[in-house]
């Protein structure tokens, strides 16, 4: 009975041991995998921008215009002339059956669409365009904005759990500002003219409140943290697209819930911030969450639409 104890337990170790062995060596090739791939990728990166720099000379304005004006624009209207054909034509029918608010601009009105894209033109060029200029002369400032070197991908990842949190303060606060009822019959009632909103309505706004509301909570986290260029063009490319994803009006496969957003434009008095948490915290998402949209408001991981596998309940007949 001792033999086969000894037996097992010699067997157990021997399991155990070559399992340890083994795991630690596929650890140990993972990580020299892991880690020689991201320093290729810093490598190529630091390269790439090193030949940009040189382009353009080192000319900082430049650089600055390109990467904090030029790149995040072409992203916006890249991705929002996608989204406008399917609202203009119905098709492709990949994107338009993730229509959230059923039956409405399918299609869009080309007359509305056509005042909000000169309107939206309008807040690029005379607003955000504008604003560059004294957001130049404070990345100037800190003296690291066009350093030769790049940042690390870890210190971006910082920076942009900074941005993201200084966006939702400053733009929570704000929207609820502008939703008093003085300024918003004067001011966000614009916005609010979109009750089922496409994604170029997403800075379809009253000059003050774009300034207000969408330009400085996204200026304000590079400026506090004193941020490389090519951090500052990434995040303003990533905030432009999102907030177009939010007002899309389709809960598109794969993308971050729009669901949220909608719902703000559908009710106008819930949801008013970005990611949700003072919501939370003040309460304006009560109603959201006794909505099917909230059951909605996830990550699409299928391609079935969600207004399909979570429907509304329908209205009883009077």
């Amino acid at each position: 009975q001792d033999e086969k104890l000894w037996r097992a337990v010699r067997i157990t170790a021997y399991v155990l041991g070559t399992g340890l062995l083994t795991f630690t060596a596929l650890a140990n090739a993972f990580s020299w995998y892991v880690q020689n791939m991201w320093d290729t990728l810093g490598h190529f990166c630091q390269t790439r921008w090193l030949e940009f720099y040189y382009l353009f000379e080192g000319d900082e304005w430049k650089i600055f215009l390109f990467g904090a004006g030029l790149v995040p624009s072409l992203a916006f209207w890249c991705f929002n002339g996608v989204l406008m054909v399917a609202d203009v034509t119905g098709k492709p029918a990949f994107i338009t059956r993730y229509r959230i608010q059923l039956g409405k601009n399918d299609p869009v009105d080309t007359k509305k669409l056509r005042q909000a894209i000169h309107v939206v033109l309008f807040n690029q060029f005379f607003i955000s365009l504008p604003m560059l200029v004294p957001m130049f002369s404070v990345m100037k400032w800190w003296g690291n904005t066009f350093s030769k070197e790049l940042p690390t991908f870890r210190w971006f990842l910082v920076e942009l759990s900074v941005f993201t949190l200084v966006e939702e303060i400053l733009f929570y606060y704000s929207h609820r500002l502008v939703h008093l009822p003085l300024l918003y019959k004067h001011i966000h009632k614009k916005h609010h003219e979109w009750t089922a909103p496409i994604g170029v309505v997403s800075i379809y706004a009253h000059p003050a409140e774009h300034i207000i509301s969408n330009t400085l909570p996204v200026l304000t986290g590079p400026m506090i943290m004193g941020s490389h260029i090519v951090s500052i063009t990434v995040w303003f490319s990533l905030a432009l697209i999102t907030t177009s994803i939010s007002h899309c009006g389709y809960h598109l496969p794969f993308l971050p819930s729009p669901e949220f957003h909608d719902f703000h434009h559908l009710k106008f008095n819930q949801c008013y911030g970005v990611l949700g948490v003072l919501d939370y915290l003040h309460g304006t998402d009560t109603v959201f969450r006794k909505a099917k949209a909230y059951e909605r408001h996830r990550v699409l991981l299928s391609l079935t639409p969600l207004s399909e596998s979570i429907p509304e309940v329908p209205k009883r007949a009077e």
